[in-house]
């Protein structure tokens, strides 16, 4: 059996999260399509809200 791919909005969200948990600056998105670019600034917005929180260091 093969192993399904993970949908690109949630691999784009779940990059997201981790360039805002690394301190990287939205501008830094690489998609243009523009709902992968939002999941991917969801996923940043999450990480930048959690560091706020003092969740990451």
């Amino acid at each position: 059996m093969k192993r399904q791919k993970r949908d690109r909005q949630n691999r784009a969200h779940t990059r997201g999260y981790q360039a805002g948990i690394s301190g990287r600056s939205k501008e830094h998105c690489p998609y243009q399509i523009d709902a992968i670019k939002s999941q991917w600034l969801g996923g940043w917005r999450e990480a930048i809200e959690a560091k706020q929180q003092g969740l990451f260091q």
